[in-house]
């Protein structure tokens, strides 16, 4: 019944528009270390799902801080440029 119960709260907080990238490759790791480690296998898989949820999420801030900062670098290069511009012309 504990499974049951379990596997359903995890479905329902996937499909409630939880950001699910990275969930299935975790869950999939994590039911098979849960089996191994002592047969929880839905248990581990829904700790994987978090965990990779969470690691999804990390590295997609973590590329839309790059993106971020490379588009302030080439923001700044083009103003020096433009403030060059009108020097060189004269």
């Amino acid at each position: 019944m504990k499974k049951i119960v379990l596997a359903a709260a995890c479905f329902a907080l996937l499909n409630a528009g939880a950001h699910a990238e990275g969930c299935l490759k975790g869950a999939a790791v994590g039911g098979v270390v849960g089996h191994v480690a002592g047969h929880h296998a839905v248990i581990g898989g829904a700790a994987g799902c978090a965990i990779g949820s969470h690691r999804a999420k990390k590295k997609e801030e973590e590329k839309e801080k790059k993106e971020r900062e490379q588009h302030a670098r080439q923001q700044q290069e083009q103003r020096q440029q433009s403030a060059e511009q009108p020097s060189s012309q004269q």
